[in-house]
């Protein structure tokens, strides 16, 4: 079990939920989404945490939108909690700003691209927070025994949570391999799928990377299918004008019929397993 704040809990028992936009928006539209997200997880009594970067720094093109930066991102992101009362994740990108983060934070993110840096792994575990950490496209499944054993050597306990974004497989494709999910849960951390980034297209556009979001019901369903303890999406009411990743970001009017059918998808495999079918 893991506690965050406002009562929010992450056990075996619950999907739970982390969305949001990719960068922190503009105020109007982060609290469009954090409404959308937060009425609709409530109304299936789901776990929801509110994801969003305050910074983007592995960006294909130096000219691509990054946020406003860890000082005003931060800042943000703290109203953004206290006025919902919903916990907050965000990504880390080097060791410094891991305690700013944890003053905010109840998840720190470590990127898929930096799941192997040592320092970074530890400066995050030394906050105490709930550690993300998201699985390499370079790592196969089981690698990742290997960051969970790093991170229980620094102090981490019961607060780790890891999750599957696809692998590469050839130029500017990721694959998703649904073995991942119960072979990382055998590291006994919580397995969560990102549905979103698992259909990015690297590079995709030349200057930044595509997108292929018609498929991201499609994954999101055969992960929890799959037996996944959480999904990672990221939405925008305008994925077309959004600031960073809007080619595989869902549409938010799309969100509320996804998370049903998602949340339908979990309760009907916890009966089965209860059932022994």
């Amino acid at each position: 079990m893991i506690k965050l704040s406002y009562n929010t809990v992450i056990d075996d028992s619950r999907l739970f939920i982390v969305a949001g936009p990719c960068v922190l928006e503009s105020d109007e539209i982060n609290e469009e989404i954090i409404v959308r997200l937060v009425r609709s997880c409530r109304h299936l009594s789901l776990p929801f945490i509110f994801k969003a970067s305050f910074d983007k720094a592995n960006r294909t093109s130096h000219k691509s939108e990054r946020g406003p930066g860890i000082e005003e991102g931060l800042k943000k992101l703290k109203e953004i909690k206290e006025k919902f009362k919903i916990p907050i994740l965000t990504d880390v990108h080097e060791t410094w700003q891991c305690a700013k983060v944890a003053e905010v934070a109840d998840i720190i993110q470590i990127p898929a691209f930096l799941c192997r840096q040592t320092d970074l792994l530890k400066a995050a575990v030394e906050t105490g927070k709930v550690v993300n950490v998201k699985k390499g496209q370079f790592l196969a499944p089981w690698d990742m025994q290997n960051v969970v054993n790093k991170m229980k050597a620094f102090g981490v306990e019961d607060n780790l949570i890891l999750t599957e974004r696809g692998s590469s497989f050839g130029y500017n494709t990721l694959v998703n391999d649904m073995r991942a999910i119960p072979i990382m849960q055998a590291t006994k951390c919580p397995v969560m799928f990102d549905a979103t980034h698992s259909v990015q297209i690297p590079g995709g556009k030349g200057t930044s990377s595509g997108g292929q979001r018609e498929y991201v019901p499609l994954l999101a369903q055969c992960a929890v299918t799959a037996g996944c303890d959480g999904i990672f999406m990221e939405t925008h009411p305008d994925p077309d004008n959004a600031k960073s990743d809007g080619p595989n970001s869902i549409k938010l009017s799309e969100i509320d019929n996804l998370i049903i059918s998602l949340n339908t998808l979990h309760l009907y495999k916890r009966w089965r397993k209860k059932e022994g079918k």
